[in-house]
This record gives structure tokens, sequence and C-alpha cells, in this order.
């Protein structure tokens, strides 16, 4: 169980939430913040005090005042609106993470929202009733609107979820669930739509897999250092002294000691090579480039998975309600556009290792990974998949949050497109977790193919995990079964848990 408590959330608990059977509750101090900024606004309300969004209108009609008696009709009417997503439906873990991370910020204190829209939220997750949100119509500025408005419409018994597996009319699904869909009250709407947890929420999944993915890579490089009879030299820790950017150190540090012991690295310890190529000589710089720039990403979220990213906002201590711009999502665009570049790079080094490993004259291994090319293609079409993937991730690493248009008769005039920023960084991310799954299967190969020589333990543990689910390549077979497989292995964590272990940490 985690209790929301509006300071601590974390990515991980995120993630748990997510994508597993993690279920939620709100802390006791959590209830009271709630219930004293509501009280707040439901003075404010009672007042008849011209307030944005709860007696007035939204965006550009925010001079158009509303009648009190209008104030819960203004409500639903934002909800019923604002639900303009189009194309297909959201991944559920996407939808639940950013449910998870609109009542953390809830728990804040300074949204003024019900606290029974709250405890409903909740009650969705702990359900697993999950509103079903289209993908696109966010621009990562006056909040993630539309789908936010999607998972509003759920709570007071519109719009559609999914549940037990099958797509429900929300009402039908509340009622099996022994819920009851609610009335919003002033403030609830308003303060439903606008925030940034589905950025959030997707940046804390993209930071858990990059995390995972940095550690793979380093493993997987590892392999193909091996593979590919390079030299440990480059990764010597007194090189990386002279220059300790942290990602840096780190990754040198784990394939230093992830090679460590290799007879495969002895066999060639003094020859004629004088230094390797930049895909395995700069790999360390490479990840830990790469490193530096995805924990930029944590700590953005750090902050913004505890903050109040409402409209108004609620200052119950001042008994005030005051208007400002925290919805905006431009500290999260920035950061999920560097996270997307940086694994982007972690690709692309990625499928020039593979390169090198099928290139006979680079690799002095038998072309294409096969001992009987001609005949045989052996591994010649890993790499185009993985160039393609490559090529891919640099169209999608181009940053959204330089871009901007306006909305709401000018009003809304600069919008940081972060949902945009979102979604290109999780496929990126996806994309790198099959390109190392093609390296891996490269090294794995040649590796073999450098028998008797042996690899060290740990990169012997990382080899003989794959070949529990890929056997060596003798002649051609049709590899999209192999390749999902090595994928999944890399997504159940069990490579990068072997990096972790090199160095006693993660």
């Amino acid at each position: 169980m985690i209790t929301l408590d509006g300071r601590s959330l974390s990515p991980t608990q995120v993630a748990a939430v997510a994508r597993g059977a993690e279920r939620v509750s709100l802390g006791s101090e959590a209830r009271s913040r709630l219930q004293q900024a509501r009280s707040v606004v439901d003075r404010l309300v009672s007042a008849d005090e011209v307030v944005y969004g709860l007696t007035t209108g939204v965006g550009a009609l925010k001079n158009t005042r509303i009648a009190a008696g209008d104030s819960r009709q203004l409500q639903r009417n934002l909800l019923m609106s604002h639900a303009v997503g189009v194309g297909p439906p959201l991944p559920e873990e996407l939808v639940r993470a950013g449910i998870l991370v609109r009542v953390n910020q809830f728990c804040q204190g300074s949204s003024g929202v019900s606290p029974r829209v709250a405890e409903r939220l909740v009650d969705l997750l702990n359900h697993d009733i999950c509103p079903w949100v289209p993908q696109k119509g966010s621009l990562g500025a006056s909040g993630d609107l539309a789908p936010s408005a999607h998972v509003g419409l759920v709570l007071i018994g519109e719009g559609e979820v999914f549940s037990g597996g099958e797509r429900k009319p929300a009402g039908a699904a509340l009622r099996s669930a022994g819920l009851e869909a609610i009335e919003p009250g002033p403030k609830d709407a308003l303060s439903i739509l606008n925030g940034t947890h589905f950025m959030a929420g997707a940046a804390s999944l993209v930071l858990e897999d990059a995390r995972r993915l940095l550690l793979t890579a380093d493993l997987v490089a590892a392999l193909s250092v091996e593979a590919l009879r390079g030299s440990r030299t480059a990764f010597d820790p007194r090189i990386h002294a002279l220059r300790p950017h942290p990602g840096q150190v780190a990754s040198a540090a784990r394939i230093f000691a992830l090679t460590e012991g290799s007879g495969i690295a002895e066999s060639h310890r003094i020859d004629n090579r004088v230094q390797d190529a930049y895909s395995l000589r700069c790999a360390a710089q490479v990840h830990g480039a790469c490193a530096d720039a995805i924990d930029y990403l944590r700590r953005v979220l750090d902050v913004e998975l505890n903050a109040g990213t409402d409209n108004p906002l609620v200052l119950a201590a001042d008994d005030l309600v005051v208007s400002g711009g925290n919805f905006h999502g431009e500290p999260l665009a920035i950061a999920l556009d560097t996270a997307g570049i940086a694994l982007s790079e972690l690709g692309s080094i990625s499928e020039r290792r593979l390169f090198r490993m099928l290139t006979s004259f680079l690799s002095e291994l038998p072309p294409f990974l096969t001992r009987h090319s001609g005949l045989d293609s052996g591994y010649m079409l890993l790499q185009y998949t993985a160039a393609a993937l490559a090529t891919d991730n640099q169209l999608l690493a181009t940053p959204a949050s330089v871009h901007s248009l306006p909305t709401s008769a000018d009003q809304e005039d600069h919008n940081s497109m972060g949902w945009h920023s979102a979604e290109r960084a999780r496929q990126i991310s996806v994309n790198v977790e099959s390109i190392l799954a093609l390296e891996a299967l490269g090294a794995a190969q040649g590796i073999d193919l450098l028998s008797p020589l042996q690899p060290a333990r740990l990169t012997g543990k990382a080899h003989a995990a794959i070949r529990e689910l890929v056997p060596t390549l003798d002649h051609d077979r049709a590899l999209y079964p192999e390749i999902e497989s090595v994928v999944s292995l890399i997504r159940s964590g069990r490579l990068a848990a072997i990096a972790a272990a090199s160095t006693g940490g993660s």
C-alpha cells in the first residue's frame, strides 16, 4: 500500500501503481490539507467573490461572471467540453500514472478540490477501473486538459473505461464496483483538468525505464567489448578520474568490473592494437553523458510529483486563492526532450557496435557472425532493424518544447508541448530496448565464435541468460521470436541487475 501525502511520491512508486497491483490510500495529514483548502473555496463561493474558474469562465472567458447557482453546472460543463481527445486509447499504465500523480498533487494542499474527488480517483486505481483516454489532445500548458477531462467524465458517470479487460460505459463499471458517480462542486472539474500530472506520470515511467536501459547498455557494451576483443584499458578508473562526470565515472566502473577476469581480454592483452574504435573506447563517455541527462529528468520529477500545479491555487494559511501558471509544462517538456535525446544516443552507439561485429574486416569475426556466410546470411539483417530504429529515434528526438501554437483566443499564447515530449521519449525508450536486444544477440554470437576463449564471470552470466532463451546461430532460421525473447529479458531487468551488482550499486 502506497500512502499519498503530497510530499514524498517517487517515480518508482508511480511505476509500482501504474504497472503493478500496488494499492493506494490517502494519508491522514493529506486529508486534513485537502479539507482546509476546500474550506477556503467554499467560503469564497458562498461570498460570491470573483475568483477565476469558480465564479468566472475559463481561458479567454475569464471575465465572464458565473452566477453562484450555476457554479456546479460550470464544473460539469468544463469536463464535457474539454473531453475532445482523439486517436487510439492510451496504455492503461499511462492513465493510472496520471491519476496517481494528480491525486498526490491534490494532497499537497493547494488545489481546493473536494476530498471526495481525490477519494474517488483512488477508488478507480484500487478497483482497476481505467478511464478510456484518447492519445492526442494535450499541449502540456494549461494542464493536460483533454486527457484529464476524459478521466473526469468517469467520475460523473460519463465516458468509458477499461475494466476486466473490456471497454465499458463508465456508469456501468462504477455500479459494478459498488461506486457512485459524484456531482462536481465548485473548483472540482478545474482541479481535475489543470495540472502536469499526465506529463509527470509518463515521465516517471520513462525515468524508470531509462535507469534500467542505462545499466543494460553498460552490460551489453561489455559483451561487445569482449566479442570484438576490445581493450579494457579505456575503462580504467584512473582515466575517468581525470574527467569526473558522474555518469561517465559510473559507466566506466561498471564496464571495467563486468569484464574483470575475462579470458578473451587476457588472450590479446599484448598485441599490436593501439586503441579501439569510438563505439567501444568512448562507450563510458557516451553512456555517462546519457545518464547525466536522465538524472536531470529525475531532479525535475523530485519537485514535480509533489508540487502544486493547479490554477488557481489555494493558499489555505492565508485564506486566499491566487492565479498563476504552475500548470505550465515547460520544466517537464525540456527535461523529457533531454531524456529523449539521451536515450536516442544510447541506441545510436549500440547500433554502431553491432555494425562492427557484423563487418568482418572490422571485427575479425566471420562475416555476419556465421561460419557459413553466402549460403547463410547470419545476423546481417539485425543491423538493418537497428538502423531503422536508430533513425526513428533521431527523428523522434527533435525537441517538441521548442514548438508552440497559441490557444483560447491567444489568452494561452505559449504552450509547452510537453505531452508530445513525453510520448516521444517513451517511444524512443521502447526502440532502445530493441536495439540493445539486437546488439546483445550479436555479442553473444561473437563470444561463441571465439570459443574456447571464455568471457569474464559477469559477462558470462549475462551470456548464459541470453543462451537460456536463444541458442547459438549455426544456420539461418527465423530470428524475430528470438529478438522478442531478448527484448523481454531486457525488460525484466535481469541484465540490468547484473550490471548494478558489478559495482555493488545501481
